[in-house]
Parts: structure tokens; sequence; C-alpha cells
């Protein structure tokens, strides 16, 4: 690792062509350290799961890393240094899709909309104030901030009203992780057949 964090900031010192980093390659180089350590080694996916199970895991892992660790969320977006460990994370999403037939841009293009349904559930969950502990059911914090805002209301916003009574009932509260990740599954996979479908009938 600390070779790794050298060779961001300016290659190792006891290289002839060694020069003393800039302070602001060093900074992120030391961010690039700290998201690195807090996301972890990458999950070691079964390949033999499929690749839904695959995802569906590492979303799980990703969802409990940004529940632990929330400044992730802020820390881990725009132009910057990558680490091992964080580049790790997305080989091993792409590995799972690697047997799909999808092309890479499209392979990237599914491994970024699994990962932006994670962290916008993340970042509710601590806009809310949850915590880190998924658990805590940040569900059920909206729909109580919801049913307090619609406290004479309902007439104006009977759709609203009428889900967020029904939510408070049911049995899938909480589970807009699951939820959302089932979803996008059920179309990566309708692609994905769609895709097939079309490789067949070419080369018939």
């Amino acid at each position: 690792m600390r070779a790794s964090i050298a060779s961001w900031v300016g290659g190792a010192r006891n290289s002839p062509a060694w020069r003393p980093p800039s302070w602001h390659r060093v900074t992120n180089g030391l961010v690039a350290l700290m998201i690195d350590t807090a996301m972890g080694e990458p999950p070691a996916l079964r390949a033999d799961a499929g690749w839904r199970a695959a995802l569906r895991e590492w979303a799980e892992r990703l969802s409990a890393v940004l529940h632990r660790h929330p400044w992730l969320l802020t820390a881990t977006v725009g132009p910057r240094f990558m680490g091992p460990n964080e580049l790790g994370w997305t080989e091993s999403a792409l590995a799972a899709l690697a047997d799909t037939g999808l092309d890479g841009a499209e392979q990237l293009d599914a491994v970024v909309l699994v990962n932006g349904h994670v962290r916008t559930l993340a970042q509710v969950a601590v806009s809310m104030g949850v915590g880190s502990a998924r658990a805590k059911g940040p569900e059920q914090v909206m729909s109580a901030a919801l049913n307090e805002l619609l406290v004479g209301r309902s007439e104006r916003y009977p759709a609203l009203a009428a889900a967020v009574a029904s939510s408070a009932t049911g049995d899938a509260r909480d589970q807009a992780l699951e939820f959302g990740l089932e979803r996008i599954f059920d179309g990566l996979e309708s692609f994905v057949s769609r895709r097939a479908a079309q490789v067949s009938a070419t080369e018939s």
C-alpha cells in the first residue's frame, strides 16, 4: 500500500527521478488511502452463483460499507486518485458480468446503475440521521416524516397518503434496496436475453 501511495504522490523517494510532490498530490493521495482503508478488500464473489446473485452480494456489501462510513458518499465523487481496493470493487462487479454477453461499456453502465441505487439509499439514510445501522429502518423514518407532513393534507395528496398508509401495514417496509436491485436485475436480464437472441439470429 505504501508503495502504491508513493507512486500516486510522486514516485518512490529513492528513485533517481524523485521530486518532492505537490501538496495537492499529497492531499489527494492521503484521501485515496483513507477511502481505500474504509472500503476494504473487494468481495470475493462466487463465480458459480450467477451474475444476479454475485451482483446482489456486491451491492449488499457496498451498502454495508457506506452505512458504516457515510463520509465515503462525499469523498468518492469527482475526478481523483483511486486506490487498489476501490478499483478492485469495480473489478469485482465487472467480473460478475463477464459471461453475460454485454460489451465493456454496457458492463460499466450496469455497475454504475447498481452503484447509484445503493448510494442513493445510503444518502437518504444519512440525510435523515438514521445512523450507521440499516436495521434502524430508514424507510420507517421517512414514513413517519411523511405522515406528519400529510396531517390535514391527505385530500390534496391522496395517492401519497394511500401509499404511505399501505407501507405502514405491508410486509415490504425497508425493502427499498432489495426491491430496487431486483428490478434493475430484471431489466438487465431482459436486455441480456434480447442480446443473446440477436447474436443467435445473426449467426444462424
